[in-house]
């Protein structure tokens, strides 16, 4: 009985992440094709390789003179380990995908409810910050940052 009672609050756990996801993805591709000049935006990408696994909740790239891709991490409550899941997905994101491993490397870390001080945290490490603001996402990231280069 607790067994199943967890297996369906997990459940609901994943679709609110989905909710979020879903809700972050027309702001986050009105950043993308804005801020960075993205022209293939694609959410919720998977890729098996070698026997594991990595989960994309958005990725964006643009090839020729921008040269970039983006990786976009949503939480709908951000706390510290999501800069270790962020950075992990980084290092990790040549290994999945080859075929960009030319082009500059950034990240997003976008939530709705941020635990105290993550955000500074986050942009300390080098990734660039999205909260949600009258059901928009946008970047928090201060004028003038520069998101580090993975």
């Amino acid at each position: 009985q607790i067994e199943k009672q967890g297996q369906q609050i997990g459940g609901i756990g994943d679709k609110f992440g989905y909710f979020t996801e879903g809700m972050a993805l027309p702001s986050m591709e009105r950043i993308l094709m804005e801020r960075f000049k993205m022209t293939f935006i694609m959410p919720r990408v998977r890729i098996r390789k070698n026997g594991k696994t990595i989960e994309i909740d958005v990725l964006a790239y643009a090839n020729d003179d921008v040269d970039l891709a983006v990786v976009v991490e949503v939480k709908s409550r951000v706390k510290n380990d999501a800069i270790e899941q962020l950075r992990k997905m980084m290092t990790q994101f040549r290994e999945f995908y080859p075929e960009h491993r030319d082009k500059g490397l950034v990240g997003i870390l976008a939530g709705v409810d941020w635990d105290r001080g993550i955000a500074e945290k986050a942009r300390e490490v080098g990734f660039s910050t999205a909260a949600i603001r009258d059901e928009i996402f946008e970047l928090t990231t201060p004028e003038g940052f520069e998101a580090r280069r993975w």
